[in-house]
């Protein structure tokens, strides 16, 4: 005996229980209508057909029909075997998006879980753990970016590598996001370059404690403020607080954020056949940030502000780089990674004779930005050292 059928043969018993206190006139009409939970009029409905055809004429007339908003069966099939062949593993949240954004599907996000859970293809999400208070949102754009890696496979076939991710606290938008082999300090220069240049500088990073971002002088402990990383130093110098997180749970947005990447981008590559790190990138930026934010970034508290600050792109270059000091040798020259770099004439450095220079000069690549000529290096005047700073773009 189904549901349905159960509580039908309960409601008559309860009918037929109102109806005799009726006859003995204990109810009037309108009160037994009121404990059946239906009208008065409904009442007097149901006492007829009882008084016809018994207890066979309250029988609901609706059971054992096929409900004229039944999904037809071929839908429901086409449905099963689309995920089954084609998207098995997805999230069912992102496989009915795909589905309706590619192939006009028009029944509901409940529906397709209900079938594809009846069909095993995906099991019940486990019960939330204890609530865990989320930190507010801070109220403009601007006032705090999320940056982060996350190791994970997401190209089919290809080793784990890293996504690096900038997001704004207070929109969860996504500002920049991109694969490389090893997070570190260059792909961090390389994300904070991209988003100031496009947004501006904000008020503060909140970071994880990697060793490219923090020196903690022991673990667990708080990390050391006055010895500076190279990201350190050019937050510092651009006027931006760097703020430290001391557990994976303080980062439960930028953490919940990857969790929703890990479930939706290594699929949709897959899906496309995309196994190349500059090409999965250029589909990271181009399609899939775009759609991702429009879908998940929520508005502002205060929509009309923002925090971020303009800034000279063509300044940030010699910033968001790497900075090493060499001592100047008597010939004007450096070193740098075993080779001898010579350095041109300048006012700001006294020398006896001209500087020479090869005719093939030396160049310096950086990992963060193009080529740039040595010769160009900025000289600090102070105990003969000179600061190695990458070219403009």
């Amino acid at each position: 005996m189904n549901r349905a059928t159960c509580l039908q043969d309960h409601r008559m018993e309860k009918f037929e229980s109102v109806l005799r206190r009726w006859e003995r006139k204990d109810l009037s009409a309108h009160e037994a209508g009121e404990i059946l939970g239906v009208s008065e009029r409904q009442f007097r409905r149901y006492r007829r057909r009882y008084e016809e055809d018994g207890l066979d004429g309250l029988v609901d007339r609706r059971l054992g029909k096929a409900s004229v908003r039944r999904v037809p069966v071929d839908t429901v099939m086409w449905m099963l075997d689309r995920y089954r062949f084609h998207h098995i593993g997805w999230n069912v949240k992102h496989f009915h998006e795909h589905i309706q954004r590619q192939h006009g599907f028009g029944w509901s996000y409940t529906w397709t879980k209900m079938q594809l859970q009846a069909a095993r293809l995906v099991s019940q999400a486990p019960r939330r753990g204890a609530h865990r208070r989320k930190r507010p949102r801070k109220p403009c754009v601007g006032m705090m970016l999320h940056q982060d890696g996350s190791p994970f496979a997401w190209l089919e076939g290809v080793p784990p590598l890293d996504l690096i991710v900038t997001m704004d606290d207070a929109t969860s938008e996504i500002y920049s996001a991109f694969l490389v082999e090893e997070e570190g300090t260059v792909s961090t220069l390389r994300a904070l370059l991209e988003v100031f240049t496009a947004k501006g500088l904000p008020s503060s990073l909140y970071t994880d404690r990697g060793s490219h971002y923090f020196l903690t002088p022991k673990a667990g402990e708080a990390v050391d403020k006055e010895q500076l990383t190279q990201v350190g130093r050019a937050l510092a110098r651009l006027g931006i607080e760097h703020i430290p997180a001391y557990s994976p749970e303080a980062r439960g947005r930028s953490e919940r954020m990857f969790g929703t990447l890990q479930g939706r981008l290594p699929k949709e590559l897959s899906l496309l056949g995309i196994h190349d790190i500059d090409e999965a990138n250029r589909y990271i930026r181009d399609i899939f940030l775009p759609l991702h934010n429009e879908h998940f970034a929520r508005p502002p508290q205060i929509a009309d502000e923002s925090a971020f600050v303009a800034v000279d792109p063509a300044s940030l270059a010699d910033i968001l780089c790497i900075e090493q000091e060499r001592v100047v040798a008597r010939d004007n020259t450096v070193s740098y990674e075993a080779r001898s770099l010579q350095l041109p004439n300048s006012p700001a450095r006294a020398t006896s004779r001209p500087a020479s220079r090869c005719e093939n000069t030396p160049t310096v690549l950086w990992p963060c930005s193009t080529a740039r000529d040595v010769s160009r290096a900025i000289p600090r005047k102070e105990k003969r050292s000179y600061r190695l700073r990458p070219p403009q773009a």
